[in-house]
């Protein structure tokens, strides 16, 4: 059983890192969206390519607040709930596990 536990445990860290870096990249692209920098810039590219299908998602929902999008803001929220209930609830299962 502890190697099911020690597999979840993993899984579980993994998850939190990725959620991690995925509020980084959400970040920096909404950064790099003030300076409108060159769209064919690879990091450029691949920031937009990683959020902008998430973040197209959560714009149908939300109105426009003189012009300002708060999509991203409403995406790292989200991303933080995920990691605080759906990371912390496989953690605390692992812990039950053990």
């Amino acid at each position: 059983m502890f190697i099911f536990g020690n597999l979840l445990s993993a899984a579980a860290q993994i998850a939190h890192m990725i959620i991690s870096v995925y509020i980084w990249v959400v970040i920096i692209a909404a950064l790099l969206s003030w300076v409108n920098p060159d769209p064919y810039n690879p990091v450029v590219r691949f920031l937009r390519g990683a959020t902008d299908p998430v973040l197209y998602r959560i714009r149908r929902f939300l109105p426009v607040f003189g012009g300002i999008d708060f999509s991203p803001f409403v995406l790292i929220l989200i991303l933080y709930f995920l990691d605080m209930f759906a990371v912390k609830t496989l953690s605390d299962f692992v812990y039950r596990l053990r």
